[in-house]
């Protein structure tokens, strides 16, 4: 598994890179945000290295957080690494995370390759999608997160959850799903 590539960039396109490592030369698809923020010949990248029957293809990423997004909403059924990757050229992880969470199928039906029923089906596999900030001191999406995959567990629908999960006030797990629990049962 490569999960990482440094090198020089011989070749820099708006969708793709090639870098050079120690004389073997690697193309490495990117989005859009990535290619933009490369300013420098020298580039150190996180990679998702995805092999199918015909290809073998590398995908980097400046931003952990843009990773992250794309090794998400690949998983969905119907979302290759092409739409994927649209997406990662669309929008920045956290302006993602904030359709995800006002479930604005409008805004991710901007993305080119995705209909209607693509951004409804995206929109609920992926609620409660977190961008991690890098805070570890901010622990409250992280309960947030815990919060929600507990309710799922007892059977409420991803939708509901991320809904009453947004009015909650209580900070820690344990007291999230326990406010939540109260506001289901209304």
């Amino acid at each position: 598994m490569i999960v990482g590539i440094e090198g020089i960039i011989e070749k820099k396109e708006p969708t793709f890179l090639n870098i050079n490592v120690n004389g073997l030369i690697y193309e490495i698809f990117v989005s859009v945000n990535c290619s933009s923020k490369i300013t420098e010949s020298k580039v150190k990248l996180h990679t998702t290295y995805i092999i199918r029957e015909d290809s073998q293809t590398l995908y980097g990423f400046l931003d952990p957080n843009e990773k992250k997004l794309f090794d998400t909403v690949i998983k969905i059924n119907g979302v290759g690494p092409k739409v994927a990757l649209a997406i990662c050229s669309t929008f920045t992880p956290n302006s993602f995370a904030q359709i995800v969470n006002e479930n604005d199928v409008s805004m991710l039906k901007r993305v080119p390759g995705i209909g209607p029923k693509g951004a409804s089906r995206i929109l609920v596999e992926l609620s409660g999608f977190i961008v991690d900030d890098g805070n570890d001191s901010d622990s409250s999406s992280n309960s947030s997160l815990e919060a929600a995959l507990a309710l799922e567990s007892l059977g409420f629908k991803k939708d509901i959850i991320s809904k009453v999960l947004r009015s909650c006030t209580a900070t820690n797990t344990s007291d999230l799903v326990k406010q939540a629990l109260k506001l289901l049962q209304k």
